[in-house]
């Protein structure tokens, strides 16, 4: 059994069509894992709907508690890319180090269709997830990082590898 976390970010975001903002109403995630025909025993849980550019140290905390109570050993957290790093680190630190925890999120809304980049970082990450070893990883953009080696790359888009 895996245990999914959601906690928001660009991942589950909708487009306001009269404002032209971005907000959230409610998580994609159910949908893409029907969508996509996922097999995998899964328990889908919601956190927090918060962009990770407002998420607190207190949201953190509240991710770090219930990957300790969870039962199982292998937990995705969906999350805002902004931030995710400094998460996984917060993950890292939580004395968690018998579960293998994935973090992944998108650069654009899965409601955007298909030019989101969501579905298939959900993809990946339930892949990997499934064959690494314990211990904290960002997955995004068909690649996974150890969490301490990672980082947002802003001018790109795109997550890489550090020293």
């Amino acid at each position: 059994m895996i245990q999914v976390f959601i906690t928001g970010g660009t991942f589950d975001k909708e487009y306001n069509y009269i404002s032209g903002g971005l907000y959230f109403k409610s998580t994609h995630v159910p949908t893409m894992l029907e969508r996509g025909r996922c097999s995998v025993d899964l328990d889908v849980k919601t956190l927090m709907m918060v962009d990770s550019l407002d998420m607190t140290d207190a949201d953190r905390e509240i991710i770090v508690h219930n990957c300790k109570r969870c039962p199982f050993d292998k937990i995705l957290v969906t999350h805002g890319t902004d931030t995710m790093v400094k998460t996984a680190g917060f993950l890292a630190q939580g004395g968690l180090a018998d579960k293998t925890i994935v973090l992944t999120g998108a650069m654009v809304p899965y409601a955007f269709g298909t030019s989101s980049d969501g579905f298939f970082n959900l993809g990946s990450a339930l892949a990997f997830l499934q064959t690494l070893p314990p211990g904290v990883y960002v997955v995004m953009n068909g690649r996974h990082f150890p969490w301490d080696k990672v980082r947002k790359n802003t001018k790109t888009g795109y997550f890489e590898e550090m020293g």
